[in-house]
């Protein structure tokens, strides 16, 4: 998962925890906020009350022993109760209290939420009382935790798509330098030593440190480059010289026969031994980037190509050979000399490995997913299980679990490397006594 939306996972978590957060803990809040308003609206009720008795008399209000007053609604009223006239009652503080208690109202009972107070008017004691439904109480509750909760989620909305907007904003140099310094750069010379536009300083540090890094890599890739030349200068060089002198001396006509034998036997080791640079020298160039890809190439035209080259093999060991690319093929971006070189390679161990009068089917076919599968099918004895691992692996012969007579055990590396070259996967698939087949997979 890409570091953008792991960030914008943990932000979108944290957000839906933090409402959960609130579906719990906002409730009882705006329950304990509601009540409190409701008492605060008591009290500025009980002391505006109070302020009209003391400015016109307590006789404006109760003209017998009790007044009462209720709204439309019956959602809130005050009394005013005359109470009995008692020593104790008259110099006792009485200051107000507030509490929950159920009162008749149209032969209905409901919760109120109540001040009461008692106090002296005209040296007789009375009892004021203020009271709320509490069902107003629960819809102001209700109203205040629809709006903190619709508050919550909206507001973790909000700031989950402005983190999410900020992350990409932050993250755009990242992108930029993955796009620009590490995908399709299978080569230091593919490589772009452009600095990072960009005012993070870790982005600008991790930039840096690329370039220095396949500066080192270029640095190595070249030394390689020149190790490998020179290697295979200074090898084939006496190997020529060799030859040479050895020609010479079987010219010589007093040279012994078992002499001659023992010369022509140095001269196929030196001629393997030829071989082996120059391949190792060819998988080593074909790694370094070395060839180039512009060629338009048919894949029909090799084939044919290499079938020619081949034709005495073929006809050596009796073995069949049949073409079924339907339809044909073509490269836009190949190297035909490298190609040749595959096929070849691929076509020669099927001859080599094949039983005595078998056959060899090259088919190709479009692959329904985009493509085209190009697959070399030999009749030849197999390959075991536990050998099909390592049967890419330079210097290992295996074929039915022998080892080949002859070669180094170089074809199958070199054809693994041309087809990675050309981004094309090969595959092998076999069954003991049943055959191999290899496959290419172009893109």
């Amino acid at each position: 998962m890409r570091l953008e939306a792991k960030l914008a996972l943990f932000n979108a978590l944290s957000k839906l925890l933090l409402v959960l957060l609130g579906v719990v803990v906002i409730p009882p809040i705006v329950g304990r906020v509601a009540v409190s308003h409701t008492d605060e609206r008591l009290q500025e009720k009980r002391q505006e009350v109070l302020d009209l008795i003391r400015r016109d008399g307590i006789l404006t209000f109760v003209q017998g022993e009790e007044y009462a007053d209720y709204n439309i609604l019956k959602q809130e009223y005050i009394t005013l109760t005359a109470l009995p006239n008692t020593p104790q009652a008259q110099h006792a503080p009485h200051p107000p209290r507030i509490f929950v208690e159920p009162r008749q109202v149209d032969n209905q009972i409901e919760d109120f939420r109540i001040l009461s107070q008692q106090f002296s008017s005209n040296g007789r004691n009375y009892r004021l009382e203020i009271g709320s439904s509490l069902a107003t109480v629960e819809l102001l509750t209700a109203t205040l935790r629809r709006m903190a909760l619709w508050v919550l989620v909206i507001g973790a909305a909000l700031t989950i798509f402005t983190d999410a907007a900020f992350a990409h904003y932050l993250l755009q140099p990242l992108h930029r330098l993955i796009a620009r310094k590490l995908e399709g750069v299978h080569h230091p010379s593919a490589f772009s030593y452009e600095p990072l536009t960009t005012t993070t300083t870790d982005f600008r540090r991790l930039d840096d440190s690329l370039n220095e890094m396949m500066r080192l890599i270029q640095s190595a890739f070249e030394k390689e480059r020149e190790f490998m030349s020179n290697v295979s200068h200074e090898l084939l060089t006496p190997v020529s010289i060799l030859q040479s002198r050895f020609e010479n001396m079987l010219q010589d006509p007093e040279l012994g026969h078992a002499y001659s034998l023992k010369i022509v036997d140095s001269q196929k080791t030196l001629y393997r031994l030829r071989n082996t640079v120059k391949t190792l020298l060819l998988i080593a160039n074909i790694e370094n980037e070395q060839y180039l890809r512009e060629d338009t190439v048919s894949l029909a035209a090799v084939l044919a190509d290499v079938t020619n080259e081949l034709d005495d093999r073929l006809a050596q060991r009796e073995v069949h050979l049949l073409e079924d690319l339907r339809p044909d093929y073509v490269l836009p971006r190949a190297n035909r000399t490298l190609l040749f070189t595959l096929l070849f390679n691929l076509i020669s161990n099927a001859i080599k490995y094949n039983r005595w009068g078998g056959s060899i089917t090259v088919t190709g076919r479009p692959h329904p997913q985009g493509g085209y599968r190009l697959a070399v099918t030999d009749t030849g004895p197999g390959i075991a299980a536990q050998h099909l691992p390592h049967l890419f692996d330079r210097f290992r012969r295996f074929q039915g679990g022998a080892s080949a007579p002859e070669g180094y055990g170089l074809g199958l590396p070199i054809a693994k490397t041309i087809a990675e070259f050309h981004k094309a996967p090969l595959t092998v698939e076999s069954e003991e006594g049943q055959g191999t087949t290899f496959a290419l997979w172009f893109p």
